[in-house]
């Protein structure tokens, strides 16, 4: 294009917005432009979002109370898994149950024997059997030694400061045997070859007064202190809410062998043994330390109706066990029994 003066008009630079009358032409394609793509991409939204809701909605993160707490079946000994206990104790899946109130509770106490030397032999069948039949603790611990601080530890919850095997004690403190007196439940202890009912003799023949605790507390009438001739067998109904077991210092393997331990047990205990099976009652067989050779590991059983079999690594004390009694019977907690957890993982739901 030529101007007036003769000098030729200069271009539009690359780039530059047109003007005049090709601007409204420009701009009217321009916004028919943007209006498409705004469509384009509103259809891809929507194919996209109906394709999201065909597909449902994913699976849900678990947060750490749909996850079980439950123990691992072991190995004796080893802590490694066992098949067989695997199959038999079958807690995959469930919650810890609250502890139930067996109708009758029996505690038999044996004496100065590590685990290793009561599970896996075959000089201990009886034992071995219930062992098979409920709950065994694979690592179950004495509190200390010798023998007496033990007994009181899982009678009171504490050692009561004794360190030795001495008699007479006498204490006051809050125990197992008052607690459940005072809630108005019953309690009873049979010791093999007590001189007589409430006999403070401190030994007789092969009793010991060092293994019965409750005769050492000034709060625990001498009339709940029964020789086992009284335990009533064949009529387990007659027996007290709990009741301990001493065995005398033969049968309790003490002096004499695990073999005539076991055999003792079988015969006194196993009919009782069936019937709690039936009778949503409890049995709670343990030692009161080791031989002093390992570690005071011990072994510790819970057989009844109420127990799921099984092979139990928890590590538990007289402390745990004592507290599983007192918060099944709805207890004050004694001493270091407060503190110490309370057996959850075995009871059937």
């Amino acid at each position: 294009m030529t101007l007036p003066n003769g000098k030729a008009a200069p271009s539009r630079a690359r780039g530059r917005l047109p003007t005049g009358p090709g601007l409204s032409t420009w701009a009217r394609a321009r916004a028919a432009s943007h209006v498409q793509v705004r469509a384009v991409r509103l259809l891809v939204g929507v194919v996209l979002l109906v394709l999201a809701g065909c597909g449902g909605p994913g699976p849900a993160a678990s947060s750490p109370a749909d996850q079980t707490n439950t123990p691992t079946p072991t190995s004796a000994g080893t802590g490694q898994r066992s098949a067989d206990s695997a199959t038999r104790h079958t807690t995959t899946g469930t919650r810890p149950a609250a502890i139930p109130a067996p109708v009758r509770a029996v505690v038999v106490i044996m004496e100065n024997h590590a685990y290793g030397q009561i599970i896996g032999n075959p000089a201990a069948p009886f034992i071995n059997a219930i062992a098979d039949r409920g709950a065994l603790f694979t690592r179950s611990y004495g509190v200390t030694h010798p023998s007496e601080p033990n007994y009181l530890a899982l009678f009171s919850g504490s050692t009561q400061g004794i360190t030795d095997d001495g008699c007479p004690y006498r204490f006051t403190a809050p125990n197992l045997a008052a607690d459940l007196l005072k809630a108005g439940k019953s309690f009873a202890g049979y010791s093999e070859d007590l001189p007589g009912p409430g006999s403070p003799a401190c030994s007789a023949g092969d009793y010991a007064r060092k293994h019965v605790p409750w005769t050492d507390f000034s709060n625990v009438p001498g009339s709940v202190s029964l020789p086992f001739t009284n335990f009533p067998a064949g009529d387990f109904a007659r027996l007290p809410t709990v009741s301990f077991v001493i065995p005398n210092l033969c049968h309790d393997m003490h002096d004499c062998s695990v073999a005539a331990g076991d055999a003792w047990l079988r015969s006194h205990l196993d009919g009782y043994t069936n019937w709690a099976m039936s009778h949503d009652s409890l049995l709670i067989l343990t030692f009161d330390e080791d031989d002093d050779s390992a570690g005071n590991h011990i072994t510790t059983i819970f057989v009844g109706q109420q127990v799921r079999p099984g092979r139990y690594a928890e590590t538990v004390t007289h402390y745990n066990v004592l507290a599983t009694i007192e918060a099944a019977y709805g207890l004050p907690r004694d001493a270091q029994a407060a503190t110490a957890a309370p057996i959850t993982s075995i009871w059937l739901p």
